[in-house]
């Protein structure tokens, strides 16, 4: 027998998880390089730091933030690891893929976060233009985007890889792609390295250490300061227009809304599964993205009474398998009630007809000129008609209702219980046979003269 424990033990505090986690990452040799890439890059945000203080330019510390964002990038790379290892638990039941679309959205979000930073304090240094040192200006240039090709190059990013493909592009990746068209335009060679998709990363990187060769040398010639702010706000714009795609599409996927993309492959796949054999309707369907390249979905599956359930499920799960990894299909057979007749008893305060009310039914002496066979007007000259019906209401003699009980108020209505055993046989005469046909019904003291009321006088 186990031991008892009296107390609960102690759950791990804050620290404690994340050490905790940080081993489970730890143990892959694969996080080693992206650690690494980590410890250099902390090295070198903070010489560039220092390099931005002492040559007093915005433009370098608009291009570090570049940096710190690739800091953030190799923190993604970790998370994305890190998922990879975790596996669904009850809390999570679709498991942890959606932590890595969320550092992806933290970080293009910081970026941007940055980039209003940089505009705000140009925009102030516009009002007043301190001087510029280019001392360490072009040094910090080359470190940074050496440094960020290098870690963009070197480590395979599968998260913001995945987000740079799907996200719309950015408006300085739609500029370079009309200028490679022209330059490809002259130089056909050149298509398969300019017209291919160029990483916005990668892009935003040169475009930002451009910006800052030039700076430096307009500085260095004319003392023109101002041009420092101006690369500063060039940058910080780039930065805003390279991340803000980025944001959007990650936002979407945590808000759980279906990619534009798979709509028309959804639509086709569930009319294929409606002409499935048993389903007789698809509803309440609801498909997302579960993570990068991951959807999820849900569907209600209406089936015919007589139809296997398993089979059908085998089916419907195997043409949207392909599509929708991660799927829950509830199956539901029909469920239709036949309408049923059922005779209850007359209620109390249920109107009754006035007294020696007269039902006008069709005269005997007024079927002489109708067809015995049809009960429709005969014609000489008509056909015969197509079908032919044994009608027992043709002769039917008038019914005539009685109802001798007082009205309260005047207004000629009965309240009271009508005796179920109260039986009219009135006798519905059936051509070609002599029988009479009694039916039960709930009015009683039905008088034996026809056109009559209570005070004697003929009806008109």
């Amino acid at each position: 027998k186990g031991t008892i424990h009296l107390f609960r033990k102690s759950q791990r505090s804050l620290v404690g998880k994340l050490t905790h986690e940080f081993r489970l990452v730890a143990a892959d040799r694969r996080s080693w390089k992206i650690l690494l890439f980590g410890a250099i890059n902390l090295i070198c945000i903070g010489f560039l730091l220092m390099w931005c203080s002492s040559t007093n330019s915005i433009a370098l510390t608009a291009y570090t933030y570049l940096t710190i964002f690739d800091l953030f990038s190799l923190i993604t790379c970790l998370i994305s690891y890190w998922v990879m290892v975790k596996k669904p638990s009850p809390v999570y039941s679709f498991g942890f893929e959606r932590f890595e679309v969320l550092a992806v959205f933290a970080s293009t979000v910081l970026a941007q976060l940055g980039a209003l930073f940089i505009l705000k304090e140009s925009a102030e240094r516009f009002l007043e233009q301190p001087e510029i040192h280019t001392g360490r200006l072009l040094v910090g240039t080359f470190v940074a985007l050496f440094f960020n090709l290098f870690t963009m190059l070197s480590v395979r990013n599968k998260p913001f890889a995945y987000v740079s493909e799907a996200a719309s592009t950015s408006w300085l990746q739609e500029h370079v792609a009309d200028l490679s068209r022209s330059i490809c335009g002259i130089i056909p060679g050149l298509s398969s390295i300019f017209l291919p998709r160029m990483n916005p990363f990668v892009l935003i990187d040169i475009a930002g250490a451009l910006a800052l060769c030039i700076t430096y040398m307009l500085i260095e010639i004319n003392n023109y300061y101002a041009v420092d702010t101006a690369s500063a706000i060039a940058i910080a714009l780039m930065t805003f227009g390279t991340m803000y795609p980025m944001s959007v599409y990650s936002g979407k996927v945590l808000l759980q809304t279906t990619p534009p993309h798979v709509f028309g492959q959804l639509d086709k796949l569930l009319r294929e599964v409606s002409t499935l054999d048993g389903v007789l309707e698809v509803r309440n369907e609801h498909f997302w993205t579960l993570g990068f390249g991951t959807l999820a979905g849900s569907v209600h599956v209406r089936i015919r009474r007589d139809a296997n359930e398993q089979m059908v499920l085998a089916h419907v799960t195997n043409r949207l398998y392909t599509l929708v990894s991660t799927l829950t299909v509830q199956i539901f057979k029909d469920d239709w009630i036949r309408p049923t007749l059922s005779s209850v008893p007359i209620a109390n305060n249920m109107l009754n007809l006035s007294d020696h009310h007269v039902i006008t039914m069709p005269s005997l002496k007024a079927a002489d000129n109708l067809n015995p066979i049809t009960s429709t007007p005969a014609k000489p000259s008509s056909p015969p008609p197509e079908f032919s019906f044994n009608t027992p209401g043709k002769n039917v003699n008038p019914v005539i209702l009685l109802n001798t009980q007082t009205r309260p108020y005047g207004l000629g209505l009965n309240h009271g219980s009508v005796p179920y055993s109260s039986v009219l046989n009135q006798g519905f005469g059936i051509p070609g046979m002599g029988a009479t046909q009694g039916f039960r019904t709930g009015f009683t003291n039905v008088p034996s003269r026809y056109g009559t009321n209570t005070r004697g006088q003929s009806r008109p």
